[in-house]
């Protein structure tokens, strides 16, 4: 399975060593993606959707009753980022962190917003490349404002409900619309672990018929992205349960029956996450059980054909030495009759180590 922006090994914190608090610049691997802004501002009756904002637009949209949601791809940007956080008055350790990729996931309270983070994880076109990507979220009263490393996400399903009006979104508010993108989060883990699951069974019959060293390699890499996924999910249980339990007050009561079911759902990923987890150490079991028994028998080989020899070899030995009067020496039959020796001896040997069961 290829990942993409796995930073399970990576190191962020350098590029901000000796810098003050609050200090809002681009921390990440490599160069940041183009920034590029969506809107969609929607109430039950109307919706407006466009990309690219300006500046004055955002000031208006801060005080309209409607819900606004803004989303911000890529990170290069970081002027516009800044701007967007001023007008709705974010705290600049918040903006920091909306731009320090390395982020654990987490839920900030603030007066007047409540600050989020988790890890979304989906397939990209081919099927086959697993991105990880961090998710900054930002839900105040009547807006909600979500910042992504790059393009691409897992709320396609979320734009068309909001725009067909189907369900509870056009006629909730912000928190429902944040409960909605927590819930597209977490249910995209499932195709990821479904795909972990397939390079598992893969290497269960590998192991089965012929494993090399290669096996190995793929079985440690693969507990590598089983612990990163690991490292991403786990907290988001405590982000959800976190938003349960506070008293936040735009977080509606009706809300959180909704965000029980997240919740419950990033429990049964973190089962199939420890499943896999167990699964991977045990085929690292059987890969050296396998080994040891493939050492095994090819020694039971050696030491059979070294035990045969034995006999041959003092046989041999015996009659090498150069003594003068040795009888057998002088008669005619010698020759063969010690060969045929041996092999009555090689014979004996072999029917006795087959009814001791010790050849295959």
């Amino acid at each position: 399975m290829e990942m993409s922006g796995n930073r399970f090994m990576k190191k962020h914190h350098s590029k901000k060593t000796g810098m003050p608090p609050g200090s809002i610049i681009y921390v990440g691997d490599g160069i940041p993606s183009p920034t590029e802004v969506s809107l969609i501002d929607y109430t039950e009756e109307d919706i407006m959707e466009k990309k690219g904002i300006t500046y004055d637009e955002c000031m208006v949209l801060r005080d309209n009753p409607s819900i606004t949601w803004l989303n911000f791809s890529g990170m290069a940007d970081v002027e516009q980022i800044k701007k967007v956080g001023d007008i709705f008055g974010l705290h600049p350790l918040v903006m920091e962190d909306i731009l320090h990729m390395g982020q654990r996931p987490k839920l900030e309270l603030y007066d007047k917003y409540v600050y989020l983070v988790v890890k979304m994880i989906y397939r990209g076109d081919n099927g086959k490349e697993v991105t990880y990507e961090q998710l900054s979220i930002v839900m105040g009263k009547n807006y909600v404002l979500t910042f992504q490393e790059k393009e691409g996400d897992v709320f396609n399903n979320i734009r068309e409900r909001i725009k067909g009006n189907k369900g509870r979104l056009r006629k909730s508010g912000a928190d429902y619309l944040v409960y909605s993108l927590l819930d597209s989060v977490v249910d995209n883990y499932f195709p990821a672990l479904e795909k972990i699951g397939d390079l598992v069974e893969e290497i269960e019959e590998r192991l089965s018929d012929d494993p090399g060293q290669d096996v190995l390699s793929d079985i440690y890499r693969l507990k590598r992205e089983v612990l990163f996924l690991r490292k991403s999910i786990w907290p988001i249980r405590e982000v959800v349960a976190a938003m349960m339990r506070q008293d936040i007050e735009i977080v509606s009561p009706n809300t959180n029956t909704y965000l029980r079911d997240v919740y419950d759902h990033s429990i049964q990923v973190m089962d199939v996450v420890e499943t896999y987890t167990d699964m991977l150490s045990e085929l690292t079991d059987v890969y050296m059980s396998t080994v040891s028994n493939r050492m095994n028998e090819i020694m039971k080989t050696l030491t059979i054909i070294a035990t045969i020899f034995i006999p041959l070899t003092f046989i041999v030995g015996l009659y090498g030495m150069n003594f003068k009067y040795m009888p057998e020496l002088t008669n005619e039959l010698a020759y063969p009759v010690v060969l045929v020796g041996m092999a009555i001896v090689s014979g004996i040997m072999l029917v006795y180590f087959r009814r001791k069961g010790w050849l295959g």
